[in-house]
């Protein structure tokens, strides 16, 4: 399952980079937004995020260290979304890595609205299997 993110902003770069910052602190997703995906511009939506001679893994690392010193390389391998899925007219998503439960969605949506309060941009929320 996914819950896709639309950002109404300003600042949508803000609020993507805060959505990139607590998705660091849920072991239960990974996600895909606009600045990952030009990270990954010659993989996303075709073939894996593995290939080439700097791994998935290795890319999130130098990516997300700026965001928060102490994710490891284990989470950085699991934190980008390998699906190739695309955001279409969405901001960011959440790939949930289980079965999520009604109250998993819930406290996400509450950790999103705390973390955006500060910017005071507005988002919705879409969940799809």
């Amino acid at each position: 399952m996914r819950s896709y993110v639309k950002i109404y902003g300003p600042p949508v770069y803000d609020a993507i980079k805060v959505l990139e910052k607590l998705a660091i602190e849920v072991p239960t997703v990974c996600i895909m937004d606009p600045l990952i995906q030009q990270l990954y511009a010659d993989n996303v939506g075709g073939g894996s995020l593995e290939s080439g001679p700097t791994t998935s893994a290795a890319k999130a690392m130098e990516y997300f260290v700026p965001l928060k010193r102490d994710i490891g390389p284990e989470r950085c391998g699991k934190i980008i979304s390998k699906s190739g899925e695309r955001l279409d007219e969405y901001d960011f998503f959440f790939e949930w890595l289980k079965t999520s439960s009604v109250d998993e969605l819930n406290n996400l949506i509450k950790i999103i609205d705390k973390a955006l309060a500060p910017l005071g941009c507005k988002y919705t929320i879409t969940s799809k299997k």
